[in-house]
């Protein structure tokens, strides 16, 4: 089987939450993490909660970076998507738990859109779309 893509899914603890509440440190990081894993940047976006915690996206040409930040609790949830062999998504990880200052982690990783090996040709489009009827 051929996978598409990688995704790590990753839970950052003991993270300093002075980085964790700033969308400049928390952009900064996944921008750094996306550049170390290879990625072609295409746009990102950040936002600040009351009373804290930062969400974001960082968009890329081999899908996407996202994260969501609990600094009350020094932990972060990452979603490192990527597709293409070219990209080293393992690197963008180092990266933003190096930058987020975390203690201890968990990642787990899935491979998606797994295909047979010799699905690398294109197929005509069906003449309905998956989950809908007429």
């Amino acid at each position: 089987m051929k996978a598409l893509g990688q995704h790590l899914i990753l839970e950052l603890y003991g993270c300093s939450a002075e980085a964790l509440s700033s969308v400049a440190d928390v952009q900064d990081a996944m921008i750094k993490g996306a550049q170390a894993a290879g990625a072609t940047i295409i746009d990102s976006i950040f936002h600040h909660f009351e009373p804290y915690g930062v969400s974001g996206v960082v968009v890329i040409a081999e899908s996407h970076f996202a994260i969501h930040t609990w600094p009350e609790h020094n932990f972060a949830s990452v979603d490192l998507f990527t597709c293409g062999g070219k990209t080293r998504p393992w690197e963008a990880f180092k990266t933003v738990k190096k930058m987020f200052k975390a203690t201890h982690f968990s990642v787990m990783k899935l491979e998606r859109g797994l295909l047979p090996k010799a699905a690398g040709r294109r197929r005509a489009a069906p003449s309905r779309q998956a989950g809908r009827t007429r």
